[in-house]
């Protein structure tokens, strides 16, 4: 599958894989100098990139970098950032600081990563009753810890 991407600014960094292994492409800020996340904060940090999916049944799944969040707990605001594959507009990380002091992101940082995943689309149907399960409609915690 070819995905497509279109640089918005000059300074917009293409993703890659970090290594021949990774699942992910890495997400770099496309800014002009330092942002400052005051912890607890949110900032939208650009990527001055849009993609293009050759696929329609795919997703652009934008997910934490573990080591800034394991680090300085720098993650996603939304947990995971949802792409759609009809979407043209600029890819923006909504990053969050969980940490307890500021964190500077730089220009070109990798803030996060992007995994291309496939998408099942159902046939939506109503129906007045579901099938019986074991489980039935026990929620959270209903299954136990161990």
């Amino acid at each position: 599958m070819k995905l497509t991407f279109k640089k918005l600014r000059d300074n917009a960094v293409v993703p890659k894989q970090a290594t021949p292994g990774s699942a992910g492409l890495d997400l770099c800020a496309c800014i002009d100098s330092a942002v400052e996340i005051p912890a607890g904060e949110i900032r939208l940090i650009p990527t001055g990139l849009t993609a293009q999916p050759e696929r329609c049944d795919v997703a652009l799944m934008i997910y934490p970098r573990s080591g800034l969040a394991s680090k300085y707990g720098i993650t996603l605001a939304n947990c995971v950032g949802v792409v759609d594959s009809d979407y043209r507009g600029e890819i923006c990380v909504p990053l969050i600081n969980h940490g307890s002091s500021a964190f500077i992101v730089e220009p070109s940082m990798r803030i996060a990563q992007l995994v291309v995943t496939p998408v099942i689309l159902p046939i939506i149907e109503e129906s007045d009753s579901l099938s019986d399960t074991e489980r039935g409609s026990n929620g959270f915690g209903s299954t136990g810890l161990l």
